[in-house]
Order: C-alpha cells, then sequence, then structure tokens
C-alpha cells in the first residue's frame, strides 16, 4: 500500500501534515461534506487530538454517535473480546449473541421486538416498510394507497425513499423523481396534525421529537404527547426517529420521555455503539413487527454477533454511569452560561436545547459565513463545533462531560464570541 509521501502530488510536499490529508480526501474522495479544516487522529472522553497533536473539546460527538465519550474502554474491551470469537455469519443462520442482544433492548426500552439494522438511515427505511405493511395487513388501507405523515425540516437520513419526505432543497434537488406516499405538515401545528389523521390511508405519523440537523428545533410543551393522543384516536403509528436524540442525550433515556411518551415504533441509531461500530435498531410492539415475513426485509450485517456485544455494552455504560442524568445536569450548567453570555452581545440572539443537545443561533443570515468562521475560531481555541443551516451552531459534546470540562467549554465559546468581529 502506497505512503502517504507516495500518494501526494509533489505540489503538496510543503504542506502541513493536515493539509496533505485533506488534500488526499479532495484528490480521492466525493465531495459530499464540508468538513472544518481539523484532520483528527485520536480520541479519548470528551477529547481528540488532530494529526499535528492540538488537543481539542469534541462539541458535536459524531453527530451523538458518541455519547459514552471516545474510545470508552468497556466498550473497546467487549468488542476486542468479540471481534476474536466471532464477527458475522448472515442471518441465514442463529448465532449466540443477536437473541441475547434483542431481549436487552427491548427490556432496556420497553418494547416486545427489536430488529437490528446498521445506520440510522436503514432503520428509518425499516420503519417505513413497517409502517406500511401493518398499514395494509392491520389497518386495511387499500394497496398501494398508504401515506405516511412527515413534517417539515426533518431530517431522517438521505436515501432516495427518505428524502422524498424531505423538504430540504440541498437533499433533493436533481435527485427525483420522489417516492409517493408522504405527507408534509409544519412541525409542532396540532390543527394541521388533526387535519391530516383524518385520512383513513394514513399509516403513521414520521417525527423526531427534537429536530437535531435542522438546528434543534424543539417543540411547543404537549406536542408529542397530544401526537400521540391523535394517532391512537386515528389507529394510526407514531414512529419516533431517536437516532440523534435517543439514549440519555437530551437528559431523558428518550426525547420523548420527557412528555411521557413512549411511541409505536422507536427508531435508533449512533449511540447504540458507543462510536465503535454501524449499529442501528428499530423497536415496536408484536402486532406489527410480525407483520414482516422472511425473506420481506433484511440485512447481511444487522444482527451480527460483533454489534450485538457491542450494543450491550455501550446501553450498559449509559446505564451504569448515569450518563443520562450527566447530561440532564451539564446541560442546565450549559444553557445558564450561554444565557448569561446573550446578555453582554448580540451576537447571540437565542439559546435552545435540552440535556446536551443544544444550540445557539448567530445574529446573521443563515447564507452568511458568520457561524463557521466563529466555528473555526473556537476550532484556534481548543473547541470542535460545526453550523447547522448557516448560522445556527449545534453543540454537543460526550455525555461524560464534567462540570469542570463545561466550564471551561464555556470560557472558550464566551471568549471566541465577546472577540469575534466579522
Amino acid at each position: 500500500m502506497a505512503t502517504l509521501g507516495q500518494a501526494v502530488d509533489t505540489a503538496t510536499e510543503n504542506m502541513t501534515l493536515s493539509q496533505q490529508y485533506m488534500a488526499l480526501e479532495d484528490r480521492y474522495g466525493a465531495h459530499n461534506y464540508h468538513p472544518l479544516p481539523v484532520v483528527l487522529s485520536r480520541g479519548n472522553g470528551v477529547y481528540v487530538w488532530d494529526v499535528e497533536g492540538k488537543k481539542y473539546f469534541d462539541f458535536l460527538s459524531a453527530y451523538s454517535a458518541v455519547n459514552q465519550g471516545h474510545c470508552h474502554p468497556r466498550i473497546a474491551h467487549a468488542m476486542i473480546e468479540q471481534i476474536q470469537t466471532l464477527t458475522l455469519t448472515s442471518r441465514a443462520f442463529y448465532n449466540d449473541k443477536l437473541g441475547e442482544c434483542e431481549r436487552y433492548l427491548c427490556e432496556y426500552f420497553g418494547y416486545e421486538k427489536a430488529l437490528m439494522m446498521n445506520s440510522g438511515a436503514e432503520a428509518n427505511e425499516t420503519a417505513i416498510k413497517l409502517a406500511r405493511k401493518w398499514g395494509y395487513e392491520k389497518k386495511g388501507i387499500p394497496a398501494n394507497q398508504a401515506v405516511i405523515i412527515a413534517v417539515e425540516k426533518n431530517f431522517h437520513g438521505r436515501t432516495t425513499t427518505i428524502i422524498s419526505a424531505s423538504t430540504d432543497k440541498s437533499a433533493t434537488k436533481n435527485f427525483g423523481p420522489y417516492m409517493p406516499g408522504f405527507q408534509i405538515i409544519p412541525y409542532d401545528d396540532v390543527p394541521a396534525l388533526e387535519t391530516a389523521l383524518k385520512n383513513p390511508n394514513v399509516c403513521g405519523l414520521w417525527i423526531e421529537p427534537m429536530q437535531g440537523e435542522a438546528g434543534v428545533y424543539m417543540p411547543q410543551e404537549g406536542y408529542l404527547h397530544q401526537a400521540q393522543t391523535l394517532c391512537r384516536k386515528n389507529n394510526v403509528i407514531l414512529m419516533m426517529d431517536e437516532v440523534q436524540t435517543g439514549i440519555g442525550r437530551t437528559g431523558k433515556l428518550l426525547a420523548s420521555h420527557h412528555e411521557n411518551v413512549q411511541p409505536d415504533l422507536l427508531i435508533l441509531g449512533k449511540a447504540l455503539s458507543g462510536g465503535f461500530y454501524p449499529v442501528s435498531a428499530v423497536l415496536t410492539n408484536d402486532e406489527i413487527m410480525l407483520t414482516i415475513k422472511p425473506g420481506q426485509h433484511g440485512s447481511t450485517f444487522g444482527g451480527n454477533p460483533l454489534a450485538c456485544a457491542v450494543t450491550m455494552t455501550a446501553l450498559q455504560v449509559i446505564k451504569d454511569e448515569k450518563l443520562t442524568e450527566n447530561a440532564a445536569a451539564m446541560g442546565d450548567i450549559f444553557r445558564q452560561r450561554m444565557r448569561a453570555l446573550m446578555k453582554k452581545t448580540d451576537l447571540v440572539t437565542l439559546v435552545r436545547g435540552k440535556g446536551l443537545l443544544n444550540a445557539i443561533v448567530i445574529n446573521d443570515s443563515s447564507e452568511s459565513e458568520t457561524a463557521w468562521n466563529i466555528c473555526l475560531q473556537f476550532a484556534e481555541n481548543g473547541l470542535l463545533a460545526k453550523p447547522t443551516h448557516g448560522n445556527i451552531i449545534r453543540l454537543a459534546p460526550p455525555l461524560v462531560i464534567t462540570s469542570e470540562q463545561i466550564h471551561e467549554c464555556c470560557d472558550i465559546i464566551e471568549k471566541v464570541i465577546m472577540n469575534f468581529k466579522k
């Protein structure tokens, strides 16, 4: 295999090591992301280090995949043990870890059945298929007439099916034709939901309890509970995408638990493995899950022994280390500090969030580069975050962060904001 020096063009020889790695990605990789210009090579807990050795606080947590912190030793040990024993059998055979993990998931989250997949997008695709299958076979919707209600500004992934329910132009432009069967209504709008649910062909309501990718938008208190009540009244599955908001991130095990809502169909991913391995899952009851029969849905890697071993340990870490409770406490400190900062500057116009999923809104248009430039200065000062939708900065550190560390990070944010010049 070619070394880094052999792979780069001679024109890059005078670049820093970070610049060389970025040039490699630019030359040989797809340009489907716009990363901050930092090249990371190591992580531990709340910290990451770049290839030059600079240390940073990670305030993105791989979009909440590393809630347990980077390279958690217990999860690493579980992975090493399993990887030396058995990694993959496919679902052509039983393995000694899948049933154990399915039981663990069901008891942990309070469901009857679990279906394990790989990515959050794949879990959402699974949820769509389950909702439609149930709609036809249990609710009696005429063939090919099932409707799933989605909401504006949603983010469930980027597959061609999922973007058919998106209102984000960057996700949809020139990727059509789109799949039919979705009705899009405003988020946090009970009257609009009530009207949409009157359609007898609706099989599911597909929402995030908090819209993370959109900019940490939270519905008004009571919206989720009313959505659940309306779904039950109209015999519709409440499909809750907690890929980013679940597993302790918002100060509750699930963000829907802030309103004591237990969705009919729960969609999970990211922190299920603590960042070690791609794992996702859909949890629901027997009536919904058992509409899928052998050969109708599956995945070669879904529910493999390695994924199962990692998942059980990753979830046990959340419980044993009381990371959900820590997220609630540290989130309170963070928002108090940010609200105090707002009184000192007009650059930050809004702070919102729950637990350790938060955002600050920058006083500028979504088309400007102000938030991006602020994040560049955060990085210079040892904190990594990234804007979403232009002028919103999402701030979501690993749930293992301590009060001393959260205050240190707030000091960095305050220093940059107070000294920032456009």
